[in-house]
């Protein structure tokens, strides 16, 4: 089902969302080389305790798995999402690292990702970084009343494909604010004008997850890599869908 969320419950998203943007600019500025994602991954944790979050990733579960043991989905290089956090992995300079995160505040949800530099990148790291960002911010911007969410996944598949980069298969974004994974789900390629209708009062996680060399990717256990090896990226907001603009919820203002 999808759901039009009431003024009262965008106020609880708003509040969830607002500790996930302050969050994920805190990590921005602790990531460096020798950090390990663990780390990261515990001040995450404390960070939305404090705030009177909850951990959304933390315990989730799907069938055939272990619940998820993390607070964060830490992700490096060909690694595309869902990465757990270890203190065996350490971050070295020249790496790049996808970092997703959930909170729920007041029962209500909100989920966005970053992916940042490690010290110093190649031209090819950053070029990556650059165009994902972009994607998101084309597939946002497409999000707007009486659209429909193939305009959503139009705006990111054809982006990436003009650069020359893959949409990860089969890895989409979806409703988000009751449940941390609602309806709609929002591919990353799509045909214009197909798909359900957006109308104001939606609330939707959209997150590109953009590879450099096949869109194929090799799934074990919770974690996707891209299947040869090549770097990966994921950026992600979640938004609020307005009778204008859309409000992009993740965002520090």
């Amino acid at each position: 089902m999808i759901y039009i969320k009431s003024p009262a419950e965008i106020s609880k998203i708003r509040a969830a969302c607002r500790i996930i943007a302050e969050l994920l600019s805190k990590l921005g500025e602790m990531i460096e080389p020798g950090i390990s994602t663990w780390d990261l991954d515990k001040y995450a944790e404390s960070y939305i305790l404090q705030r009177g979050g909850k951990p959304a990733f933390k315990g989730y579960t799907i069938p055939g798995l272990k619940p998820f043991p993390g607070t964060l989905c830490t992700s490096p290089n060909e690694m595309i999402v869902h990465g757990i956090p270890s203190k065996k992995v350490i971050l070295k300079a020249g790496d790049i690292i996808g970092i997703d995160v959930g909170v729920i505040k007041d029962s209500y949800y909100g989920d966005a990702a970053f992916s940042y530099p490690v010290g110093e990148i190649s031209a090819q790291a950053q070029a990556l970084l650059d165009v994902t960002q972009e994607a998101l911010r084309l597939g946002i911007a497409a999000a707007t009343p009486e659209a429909r969410v193939g305009d959503i996944s139009h705006a990111i598949g054809s982006y990436i494909a003009q650069m020359g980069y893959h949409p990860a298969d089969n890895l989409t974004g979806h409703g988000v604010g009751r449940e941390l994974h609602e309806e709609p789900q929002i591919p990353n390629s799509g045909r214009a004008g197909y798909g359900p209708r957006l109308q104001a009062g939606m609330t939707l996680a959209i997150e590109p997850m953009v590879n450099i060399g096949t869109p194929r990717v090799k799934e074990r256990g919770w974690e996707f890599r891209v299947a040869d090896g090549s770097l990966s990226a994921h950026f992600e907001h979640s938004i609020l869908i307005t009778d204008g603009e859309p409000e992009i919820l993740t965002q520090l203002k």
